[in-house]
């Protein structure tokens, strides 16, 4: 499951490579975003957290994982957002925090792929841009656990 959702988030980007670096790019300084936009941005994370709910956090996550902790403690939105794509991991802190981990990371990894490949930065270096998110999606994945 966390490979296709990598890929729907490519296929999209690379054909629409304008609209992915307007929205993906650098934020303005002291810009706040709507929270309709705020909305649709948990709606395209949001079927990470599932993925991520019921794996198993391996130790080199867990600091990160401590870190979601933390921000379930102090915004009560991301936990009705983990709770509202992760359901089995409502009412427990621990799952959603490691929901929101594996979200988190496996988003850093997309962004820095996809964005480096909708920008052209791979342009005549000799791989495909699927087969490096292929093995980019691995990392988190073995980091939870997940098959």
């Amino acid at each position: 499951m966390l490979h296709t959702l990598a890929d729907a988030y490519r296929a999209w980007a690379v054909e629409e490579p304008h609209r992915y670096l307007l929205i993906q790019g650098a934020p303005v300084p002291g810009y706040v975003a709507p929270d309709d936009t705020l909305d649709r941005a948990r709606a395209v994370l949001g079927p990470f957290l599932t993925v991520f709910a019921d794996g198993t956090p391996g130790a080199q996550v867990a600091a990160v994982v401590a870190e979601m902790t933390a921000w379930l403690d102090t915004d009560e939105a991301v936990g009705a957002w983990a709770a509202e794509y992760a359901p089995t991991a409502a009412g427990d802190t621990g799952k959603s925090a490691q929901a929101l981990a594996g979200a988190v990371l496996a988003w850093a990894q997309l962004h820095g792929s996809v964005g480096l490949e909708a920008a052209g930065q791979f342009v005549g270096m000799g791989h495909s841009g699927a087969t490096l998110l292929g093995a980019q999606t691995e990392m988190p994945a073995d980091a939870f656990g997940l098959e």
